[in-house]
């Protein structure tokens, strides 16, 4: 049996920013990844969108973990070197209803102190995105909003928990939890492990973890999403990320993302059962064409036909349960904030979606701080080093500095993604930090990300792999 100090369940966003924020304290931390990597859950599929927070009730726990993560933003991506874009937001609204709704958002944001928020003029909004419909009745403009990869958000927090001492373990899927011998021991198929308390940040999975130990009261029911991605002759549609406020309360998204892309979506239809598992993102043709049906009502001079992938998604909505003869049911009582569910060193993260993304550190070191006081540890260590450098990307380099790169490395010469502009030097950085398959790859680098998807450089990555691996 391996003993540790803290075992984390999940490497998703959550599971990473709590490893990394646990390890600075003098705490052994072991986090296990049912996955063969991290990123591979619901963290992976979602707009990446930093919020700064207008939008949900002030003096919430929701509200005050996206204000103060928003804030911090920066520094964290400057730690972490990973590339980070404050756009700015709009939404906008086309009727009455939409504009209640806005005038509702804006004033909810002024009385929580949100800074950098102003109601605009329909005139001034479509002076400021031309590419959308015509006829704006009200717009709602928020500057801290900003966009980040959570790819590379999450292999950084996974990074830099490693570097600092955090243990992953992958393809580790938990099968059993049991309180006994003053903690807690965890089963899975290969090795069995006794932690003085337990992060449960199993995404789609939290709610069956904690019911490993406790009663249910609380279990989630998702729902599924589609999203488009668009070339980057696409990625100047618009200048800010858009909200589109619609009449039934359902609008699209529209974001320009780091690597210039437009990202389509969500929208929103039932997952298509109920007994749910984090690997079954499929996508569904009815939400393609709600899609669409949306580009067209809000943008419609946008070329669908620049498409290079979709994706699909699911959101974790928690709701309370109860039992009756012996049948749990779900009552009709969801969660729209978010807690950490602390059970004598059992903390659960259940339920845990927009903005999640946005607060992932901030929620990981609230976490890491209740479970450290849980094993009597206060002291944080003196050489926790917060900074993890990432991968140079070529296609962020001047040409007089890709010429300094060439000649200290001449891989930075080497194109193997034309579209992306990946260097074969940027694959093997990738496989020497762990990644082993096509997948684990293309999220470090962007190899095969572009306008072919890897039907031209799938080969010659696979070549590297093969040599390097």
């Amino acid at each position: 049996m391996r003993k540790v100090d803290v075992l984390v369940i999940g490497a998703g966003l959550l599971g990473c920013f709590t490893a990394r924020n646990l390890v600075r304290y003098d705490i052994d931390v072991i986090v296990l990844e049912q996955h063969d990597d991290v990123c591979r859950g619901i963290s992976k599929a979602n707009t990446g969108i930093i919020y700064s927070g207008y939008d949900h009730k002030p003096g919430s726990e929701k509200y005050k973990l996206c204000v103060q993560a928003n804030e911090e933003f920066d520094q964290l991506c400057r730690d972490l070197d990973v590339p980070f874009k404050r756009t700015g937001s709009l939404m906008v609204g086309y009727g009455p209803a939409a504009d209640r709704v806005i005038k509702k958002k804006f004033n909810d944001g002024l009385q929580g102190g949100i800074k950098g928020i102003r109601l605009l003029e329909d005139s001034e909004a479509e002076r400021m995105e031309p590419a959308l419909r015509p006829g704006i009745t009200s717009a709602l403009y928020s500057e801290s909003t900003g966009t980040v990869d959570p790819w590379e958000l999450c292999i950084a927090a996974y990074e830099n928990a490693a570097s600092n001492g955090a243990v992953f373990v992958f393809g580790a899927k938990v099968i059993s939890v049991k309180r006994e011998n003053n903690g807690f021991t965890i089963g899975t198929e290969s090795e069995t492990y006794h932690a003085s308390a337990v992060v449960n940040a199993a995404g789609l999975s939290s709610d069956k973890i904690r019911e490993m130990t406790e009663s249910p009261d609380v279990r989630l029911y998702p729902t599924s999403a589609d999203y488009i991605v668009l070339d980057k002759d696409s990625g100047q549609t618009v200048q800010h990320i858009i909200f589109h406020e619609g009449e039934d309360g359902k609008g699209l998204t529209l974001v320009p993302t780091v690597d210039g892309n437009l990202l389509i979506g969500p929208d929103t239809r039932p997952s298509p059962e109920e007994e749910i598992i984090a690997e079954d993102m499929r996508t569904a043709a009815e939400g393609f064409d709600a899609l669409r049906d949306m580009c067209e009502m809000v943008v419609p001079g946008l070329d669908l036909g620049r498409q290079i992938r979709t994706f699909g998604s699911m959101r974790p909505n928690p709701f309370k349960v109860y039992e009756e003869n012996g049948v749990v049911l779900r009552s009709d009582k969801s969660i729209k904030d978010i807690r950490i569910m602390e059970e004598d060193g059992l903390l659960s993260l259940i339920g845990i979606k927009t903005p999640g993304l946005t607060f992932s550190n901030v929620l990981g070191r609230l976490t890491a701080d209740k479970a450290a006081s849980y094993i009597g540890k206060a002291e944080l260590r003196a050489d926790f080093d917060p900074v993890r450098k990432g991968i140079i990307r070529a296609r962020d380099l001047t040409l007089g500095e890709r010429a300094d790169m060439i000649a200290k490395d001449p891989g930075y010469g080497e194109i193997i993604c034309s579209c992306m502009d990946v260097t074969a030097s940027e694959i093997r950085q990738a496989i020497r930090r762990g990644a082993d398959d096509f997948e684990a790859i293309r999220r470090r680098t962007g190899c095969g990300m572009g306008k072919c998807q890897g039907s031209r450089c799938r080969k010659r990555m696979m070549d590297i792999l093969r040599r390097e691996g």
